[in-house]
């Protein structure tokens, strides 16, 4: 199923074959946030990621005349308190020239629906502290910033020494 408007921009499920251009819209995103060296993830775990025999994540793709434009890629939470799944976008991103024309509106929205059509209690994602005009876009949407909850992570050799208990 897509959703196409006036314009030629279709919002649509990710397929295969748009591992390629999801990947290149990662690295566009990571350019866009100054952190370029830090994408260490390929196209072929991409593709195990979203296609594999357990996919961990979805994507749809914002195309403009035929052309991939943006994307974003969520996965499922769960709400212990609530006992509902939720919706965590983990990346959006619209490639900047095309931006200010509502194609970021239509994604994100596009994601809410499917958290709405799954029962989900909750959509979440992080934000950086930089990034106005994304604070700026989610604030205009009603989203809550939650100064009280902090991010952390475990990664790389931290996790595999945790995981050994070492």
């Amino acid at each position: 199923m897509s959703a196409s408007e006036p314009g030629g921009v279709v919002i649509r499920p990710a397929a295969e074959a748009d591992v390629g251009a999801i990947y290149a819209l990662i690295v566009g995103l990571a350019e866009y946030e100054h952190a370029p060296e830090q994408v260490t993830g390929t196209p072929e775990l991409l593709l195990d990621a979203l296609f594999g025999a357990r996919p961990a994540a979805e994507a749809v793709i914002a195309e403009l005349d035929g052309q991939p434009v943006g994307f974003a890629l969520f996965h499922g939470t769960f709400s212990t308190w609530e006992c509902r799944p939720g919706l965590w976008l983990e990346d959006f991103f619209v490639l900047p020239q095309h931006r200010r024309h509502g194609i970021g509106e239509r994604l994100f929205r596009h994601v809410a629906a499917l958290a709405v059509q799954r029962g989900c209690s909750r959509y979440g994602w992080v934000a950086l502290g930089w990034n106005e005009p994304g604070l700026s876009f989610y604030r205009k949407h009603g989203a809550a910033a939650l100064p009280e909850w902090l991010v952390h992570r475990l990664s790389g050799v931290e996790l595999e020494r945790v995981a050994s208990g070492s």
